[in-house]
């Protein structure tokens, strides 16, 4: 749509520029208006000279000027479409242009559909939960899907103020709502630490150092506990519509949510900060 309006707009001004630049269009012209002035000013005289008879005879007058300007419209029509066409132009491409989103699908007024939601934005200051035991995070099955996890970082205090309260409400609504306890498994992650894990293969990560919002402190990897263990293999339906409702809810909040992803990563939330990023 907005590529039509642009077009639109462009054959205006180039009626325009024909108007300006060559000597007929603006000969047409005016001769148009020349001739409408010199109508209106004998009609004005006769008017003046003839009082009574002038009024009694401007209902008559009236339509005839108006068939007269019409006819001239019509016989040029595409000099007096130039011109409106430029004046209302800009003025249309406004109001085309307004209320609209930028970005397709995007409904501002779903965004705060959850009560919740609205109580973060109004300031709600969540607290993160106590850390787990180490030993949660050394199991066999733990070990098998995230290798070296015991030594990511899970501080809370090293992510972005507002992504962390994002997050947090999303582990309410969760627990809430849905019944799942969860965990952050790593927060922060320095660039050192990040290019390891790249070393290991695309199946762990395709990004490098301050290729990722880990480096920013806005991004997280999370999962669920039950009974007392850490729950993080996909294989288990319980945590696979965990999964799902995890994604849902942080981007019902804002959040970036890594299950949409061409390499999967259901546990992973980001919240993109515009100039944060280096290109």
């Amino acid at each position: 749509m907005l590529f039509l309006v642009i077009v639109f707009y462009l054959l205006v001004t180039g009626f325009a520029m024909w108007l300006l630049l060559f000597p007929s269009g603006r000969e047409l012209t005016l001769q148009f208006l020349a001739t409408r002035i010199s109508v209106l000013r004998d009609r004005w005289d006769r008017w003046n000279k003839t009082g009574d008879e002038v009024i009694a005879g401007t209902a008559s007058g009236v339509r005839s000027s108006l068939s007269a300007s019409i006819a001239c419209l019509r016989k040029n029509y595409v000099i007096t479409s130039a011109i409106l066409l430029l004046l209302a132009g800009p003025a249309m491409i406004a109001y085309l242009l307004s209320g609209k989103n930028m970005l397709q699908g995007f409904d501002d007024s779903e965004r705060v559909a959850n009560t919740q939601v609205a109580e973060l934005l109004r300031g709600e200051q969540l607290v993160p939960p106590p850390p787990l035991p180490p030993d949660m995070f050394t199991t066999a099955e733990v070990v098998q899907v995230r290798p070296m996890l015991v030594d990511a970082s899970r501080n809370w205090q090293l992510l972005n103020p507002e992504y962390a309260q994002r997050l947090l409400l999303v582990f309410k609504i969760m627990k809430e709502k849905h019944g799942y306890d969860m965990a952050l498994i790593e927060g922060y992650r320095s660039p050192e630490r990040q290019d390891m894990l790249a070393r290991m293969g695309g199946n762990v990560t395709n990004a490098a150092a301050f290729q990722s919002y880990h480096q920013y402190g806005l991004a997280g990897d999370c999962a669920f506990v039950r009974n007392g263990k850490l729950v993080i293999s996909e294989k288990d339906p319980w945590a696979m519509e965990g999964y799902r409702l995890y994604g849902e809810v942080a981007e019902s909040v804002g959040l970036t949510w890594g299950g949409r992803w061409k390499l999967m990563d259901f546990g992973h939330t980001e919240y993109r900060l515009a100039g944060v990023m280096k290109k």
